[in-house]
């Protein structure tokens, strides 16, 4: 993790395919299918987090073979896969870090990430999460306001850039809105 408790790539893979696992078991090949398109979906093809192999977890405890294979064994395509208790444990870390700010592609895929598996959180974890997510969305509110005022006062009316810093302001706030009423008892 970065110092601020916010994945990095290989996390967000390890997210995913521990996430899909915990769902029920999958064979490698579908494991890493599902993964390559949840992934290619949320932020395009991207060499950098597509070449983190989930072999790597099963190396490091955290998915196992079913049944048990040799360890350190590299795992054949149709190898049935379950996720481990160690599996379990890292899931829920990773679930639980911390999203950064500016919001891009990788954080991006962090909160798909997070919202495609809130279901396996409780109730508490998943308004933790939308606390989270919601502070991100605040930083990069505030963020980009900052921006748009200085623009504003530089800039000629009806200015392209400050246009599209509205209109990206508009949809963090609708964010915002959206992960209030997300969260137990908030509001629609």
């Amino acid at each position: 993790m970065y110092p601020d408790h916010s994945l990095m790539p290989k996390e967000a893979v390890h997210l995913a395919a521990l996430g899909i696992l915990a769902e029920g078991a999958r064979t490698y090949a579908d494991l890493a299918a599902e993964v390559r398109d949840f992934i290619s979906h949320v932020m395009g093809p991207n060499l950098d987090i597509m070449g983190t192999s989930i072999q790597l977890l099963s190396f490091e405890g955290l998915i196992a073979a079913e049944p048990a294979e040799e360890p350190g064994r590299v795992l054949p395509p149709d190898t049935q896969l379950a996720i481990t208790e160690a599996g379990r444990a890292e899931l829920e870390t990773l679930m639980l870090a911390s999203v950064r700010t500016p919001f891009n592609d990788l954080n991006k895929l962090v909160v798909a990430l997070k919202m495609r598996l809130l279901h396996l959180l409780d109730d508490h974890q998943r308004s933790t999460q939308a606390d989270v997510i919601t502070t991100a969305l605040r930083g990069e509110l505030a963020r980009l306001a900052s921006l748009r005022e200085k623009r504003a006062a530089e800039a000629p009316a009806d200015d392209a850039l400050v246009r599209w810093l509205d209109h990206d302001l508009a949809q963090i706030e609708d964010s915002l809105r959206w992960f209030a009423a997300l969260a137990p008892g908030g509001s629609d």
